[in-house]
C-alpha cells in the first residue's frame, strides 16, 4: 500500500477523532450549562413560591401577587426553552399561565394595615425579613422591565408602610412589657427609638403612630416624675421623723 495514502488515512482518522472529541466536549459543556441554567430557574421558582406562601403573614396586593406568579411563569418558559421536548414543563407553563389569569380576574388585594401584628420578637423578625425579600424582588423585576415605574413605587411604598408598622407595633409591645417588668428606662428608650424612626414619615399611619408613641412616652415620663417626687417626699418625711427622734434636745 502506498505510504502516502496510509499517512493520509491516519491523518484523516486523527482529524475525525479530534473533531469528535471537540463536538463531544461542546455537547457536554452545553449540557452542563443547560443544567446550571435549569437549576438556577428551579431555585428562583422555589424562592418565589416561598414568598407567595408569605401571604399568610402579610397582606399581598393584586399587583404583588401578579408580579410573583409572572416571575414563576417567566422562569418556567425559560426552562421549557432549554428543554422543549419536556412535556411536564409544557404542562407547568400552561398551569402557570392559568394561575396568572385567575389572579388577574379574581384576586382581591388587602390594605397594608389589614394584618395581625407580630406577637413576639421572633415573629416580627420573620415578617421583617419577608418584607425585605419582597422589596428586593419587586426592585429586581422593575430593573428587568417587568414592572412599570409607577406600579413599583406604589407597591414599594405599600411594603414600606407594612415594614414600619411591624417595627412600631413591636416597639409598643416591648415597651409595655418593659413597663410591666418595672423597667421604665428601657421602655422610654424603645419609645424614643420608634418616634425617631417615624420622624421623616408623613403618611396617615406613621403620623398617628408617632402621636400614639408620644402620648405613651409622656404618660411614662409623668409617672416616673410623680414617683420620683413621691420618693423625695417620703425621704423628707423620714428625715423629719429621724430628726424628731434623734435631734438635739433643748437645754433647760
Amino acid at each position: 500500500m502506498n505510504i502516502g495514502l496510509i499517512i493520509a488515512l491516519v491523518a484523516l482518522l486523527l482529524v475525525l477523532i479530534l473533531g469528535y472529541n471537540i463536538m463531544l466536549q461542546y455537547k457536554l459543556k452545553a449540557e452542563a450549562t443547560r443544567r446550571q441554567e435549569s437549576a438556577r430557574y428551579v431555585a428562583l421558582i422555589d424562592a418565589t413560591e416561598e414568598l407567595i406562601n408569605g401571604a399568610s403573614y402579610l397582606p399581598y396586593s393584586k399587583e404583588l401577587m401578579l408580579c410573583l406568579h409572572n416571575r414563576i411563569l417567566d422562569a418556567l418558559i425559560n426552562m421549557f426553552d432549554l428543554d422543549p421536548k419536556n412535556k411536564h414543563l409544557a404542562q407547568r407553563v400552561e398551569s402557570a399561565k392559568n394561575q396568572v389569569q385567575q389572579i388577574q380576574d379574581n384576586y382581591e388585594g388587602n390594605d397594608a394595615t389589614s394584618f395581625k401584628v407580630p406577637t413576639s420578637d421572633k415573629q416580627a423578625i420573620i415578617m421583617l425579613k419577608l418584607v425585605k425579600r419582597l422589596r428586593d424582588t419587586i426592585r429586581t423585576e422593575h430593573n428587568k422591565g417587568r414592572i412599570d415605574t409607577q406600579s413599583y413605587m406604589v407597591e414599594n411604598g405599600r411594603l414600606e408602610t407594612i415594614q414600619i408598622r411591624i417595627n412600631i407595633e413591636n416597639v409598643v409591645k416591648r415597651a409595655h412589657e418593659s413597663m410591666t417588668k418595672g423597667q421604665p428606662g428601657t421602655a422610654a428608650q424603645l419609645l424614643k427609638k420608634g418616634i425617631d424612626a417615624l420622624s421623616t414619615k408623613n403618611d396617615n399611619y406613621s403620623m398617628q403612630a408617632k402621636e400614639k408613641l408620644s402620648e405613651i412616652l409622656e404618660q411614662l415620663q409623668n409617672t416616673r416624675l410623680a414617683k420620683a417626687e413621691e420618693k423625695q417626699q417620703t425621704n423628707r418625711e423620714r428625715d423629719d421623723d429621724i430628726n424628731a427622734l434623734f435631734g438635739e434636745k433643748k437645754k433647760w
